[in-house]
């Protein structure tokens, strides 16, 4: 069988653009210069790809996504920026990723096995891990972290320089003004925390000792009534010998717009 890429005649594939074994290409789908697409990838019909972008393997784009597209920033001026995808990730209808900007580090990337529903948007300078899941139409602005196993509700908004926690459950048609926790389900128009994503993380299969140590940490953090220095404090003695809530206490620390409880 033969691994050579297939394109489709209706489309129009740069010569510049670099297609990986078997990849598909479907008509009407518009691939520019300075483009890498890994191998066995899909890319359907009628979806954009523009460079400097590399994408990784196994990728699904479908119709009408643009991915590589130039940033939406008043202050973009052309200048050379990328974006970067990693492995096994699915965009769904009408995705749109934009490349970075020069203020913001000019890379935007993505990393692996992410599924991103029909017209969910990621803006410039963005890293988001891997393992996460943005519902139909869940917004990104720019300069916003996701970090791995995190899931962004439908048509939630994530206010710029905002970071979401690892394994983080944002509730649909949330808005996001600070950091939102790890772990934690984060919810609401200006949201607001409502403990532990127990369920979430059973399905993730944490162990019963972690859910329960994250339980008695966000107790301390956000019930005890303490003032923030001390909760942490009191965390680190009791619970901090969990690695989750080692994670949970420094999310808490480096944080520069606050978190959202």
């Amino acid at each position: 069988m033969s691994r050579q890429p297939q394109i489709h005649p209706m489309s129009v594939v740069d010569p510049g653009a670099v297609l990986g074994e078997a990849t598909v290409v479907g008509a009407y789908s518009v691939i520019g210069p300075d483009v890498s697409i890994g191998a066995d990838c899909m890319i359907g019909p009628h979806a954009v790809i523009e460079g400097p972008s590399r994408i990784g393997a196994r990728c699904r784009v479908f119709p009408f996504a643009c991915l590589g597209t130039p940033p939406q920033d008043l202050k973009y001026r052309g200048e050379r920026t990328t974006l970067e995808i990693g492995d096994d990730n699915t965009f769904r209808e009408g995705v749109t990723v934009h490349r970075g900007t020069a203020g913001g580090g000019g890379v935007t990337r993505i990393g692996s096995g992410n599924l991103l529903m029909a017209g969910s948007h990621v803006a410039h300078d963005c890293q988001v891990g891997s393992g996460v899941i943005f519902a139909n139409a869940a917004t990104l602005a720019g300069h916003v972290t996701v970090e791995d196993g995190a899931t962004v509700g439908a048509f939630s908004g994530v206010h710029q320089f905002c970071r979401i926690g690892q394994h983080a459950y944002i509730g649909g048609y949330s808005v996001i003004t600070q950091d939102a926790l790890p772990f934690v389900l984060t919810v609401g128009n200006r949201a607001r925390s409502f403990g532990i994503n127990v369920i979430g993380l059973e399905r993730k299969k944490f162990s019963p000792e972690a859910i329960q140590a994250l339980k008695r940490a966000y107790r301390i953090l956000f019930r005890s009534r303490m003032a923030q220095k001390e909760a942490l404090e009191r965390l680190d003695a009791e619970v901090g010998e969990c690695a989750e809530v080692r994670d949970l206490a420094a999310f808490i620390r480096d944080s520069e717009r606050g978190v959202i409880r």
